[in-house]
């Protein structure tokens, strides 16, 4: 059997023993370059992304940490859903399912898929590229709510889960085009940001995709999971003389909250987990953090706005899912939630990491770089609560704690001071000074122009 075969095979009893005892009765589900990675993978730790087993670093975290701002990394994605709809009502469908105009969709571009639910809550979101004509590749945690809404209608439209055929490598960095341009020996300068194009890596098509998950210069690479292996190697090579690294999944949530940017399952839960379209692959674990819920689980739900993808010029006049909700909201006129960064208190924040060696009750440990899974803490401003904040972290490029906070408008003021509740309840909690920062924390680069630099010997 095959990679892609096996890929598949394992994939599809993944999912079909999801809840069934891990190992003995469940197969552990691998990327398919774990060959290449393991090659690399000194400490031997893996951690799940999704439903796959990833290394957790090659080196260390604070080394891979700061590889997209210092050269550039190569990072596992394949565990992303990977859902390709086609059809002569494709176009229609996602247009209808997700916030964005795609009236203008231009073959091989990409746009961010808000996708909501019929209260206006955010159910998944991701990244659509336009494969060609009528037909469309939806890339996400989840594409669960996309595959079940589909079945709710008539669309003349199919989808195909393509995750396990497919890996999805990402190359982000200020070195990330010498590179690529070096793998594939080729320039890829005429890729713009939020566009794609085909090339090929060893003789093997794969796609380039222009994109900035890191908030810095970034590219994916999408190709068949029967070639993952070589093209990772060949990948690492040929950004040996750049500086690359290999991005452990222990790093690689910390340039999302750099960046600003909110993770589904991560900073806010998707409307979609009370639905037959609930993602299978996120059912590990609950939410962590001292934040408590005054009125159940839809407090750790999102509305667009509150996320920052909100509609600039008010709400548009085409249909799409949930917009008779946002109108309600728009036209009770209340203050929406905003999303800020939050700046932790150095002090605060080494009195938590020192209490081991101290005195008295021990509050919750601080995980580094950041913690696994999804964590919500409470935010206060004269001792009452004005916001949520996910996601803390430390950032070995801001040589600081951060992390992302959806905060009531009268403290979302760069320089206001707050303070985090850290700890669960019930633990030895502490408060954490914070002080409120606009996002994102770094400079956005992601849409370099990449004509001014200088070229590299392809």
């Amino acid at each position: 059997m095959g990679i892609a075969e096996a890929q598949r095979s394992t994939y599809e009893a993944v999912l079909r023993l999801q809840d069934a005892p891990f190992v003995a009765e469940r197969p552990p589900y691998f990327s398919p370059a774990a060959a290449a990675q393991d090659k690399s993978n000194a400490p031997g730790a893996y951690g799940y992304f999704a439903q796959t087993l990833l290394p957790l670093e090659y080196t260390n975290w604070v080394e891979e940490c700061g590889a997209h701002v210092t050269s550039c990394y190569v990072g596992d994605w394949s565990s992303l859903h990977k859902v390709v709809v086609r059809g002569r009502e494709a176009r229609a469908f996602l247009g209808w399912l997700g916030m964005r105009d795609l009236s203008r969709f231009e073959l091989g571009q990409i746009k961010h898929h808000v996708q909501l639910d019929q209260n206006g809550w955010v159910a998944s979101e991701g990244i659509v590229c336009r494969l060609d004509e009528e037909e469309f590749l939806y890339t996400a945690g989840s594409g669960d709510w996309l595959i079940w809404q589909l079945g709710q209608g008539s669309w003349d439209a199919e989808v195909q889960d393509v995750s396990p055929d497919r890996f999805i490598f990402g190359v982000q960095g200020p070195a990330a085009l010498d590179t690529l341009e070096a793998l594939t020996g080729e320039s890829l300068r005429d890729i713009a940001f939020s566009r794609s194009r085909m090339s090929k890596i060893g003789g093997v098509p794969v796609r380039v995709l222009r994109t900035g998950i890191s908030g810095e210069l970034g590219y994916e690479l999408h190709g068949p999971s029967e070639h993952a292996n070589e093209i990772w190697s060949a990948t690492v090579t040929a950004g040996e003389r750049f500086g690359i690294r290999q991005l452990g999944l222990r790093s690689q949530p910390v340039q999302h909250i750099e960046a600003g940017i909110a993770t589904n399952g991560l900073d806010y839960l998707p409307a979609s987990i009370l639905t037959p379209g609930a993602p299978r692959q996120f059912r590990r674990g609950t939410p962590g953090g001292s934040f408590v819920p005054e009125g159940g689980v839809t407090d750790y739900f999102r509305k667009p706005g509150e996320l920052g993808w909100g509609f600039r010029k008010g709400l548009p006049d085409r249909d799409f899912q949930g917009r008779d909700a946002l109108a309600a909201d728009a036209a009770q006129g209340e203050p929406q939630r905003t999303l800020v960064g939050l700046r932790w208190n150095a002090e605060d924040v080494a009195g938590i990491l020192a209490a081991p060696f101290g005195g008295g009750d021990l509050p919750d440990p601080m995980e580094l770089p950041r913690g696994r899974g999804p964590v919500f803490d409470q935010v206060l401003a004269g001792g009452r609560r004005v916001g949520v904040s996910t996601g803390r972290t430390v950032s070995v490029n801001l040589r600081s704690t951060i992390s992302l906070c959806v905060i009531d408008p009268a403290h979302a003021a760069p320089g206001t001071d707050v303070r985090v509740l850290w700890g669960r309840p019930g633990t030895a909690q502490r408060e954490v000074r914070a002080t409120v920062t606009a996002l994102p924390f770094k400079p956005d680069r992601r849409r370099t122009d990449v004509s001014a630099l200088p070229s590299s010997q392809v």
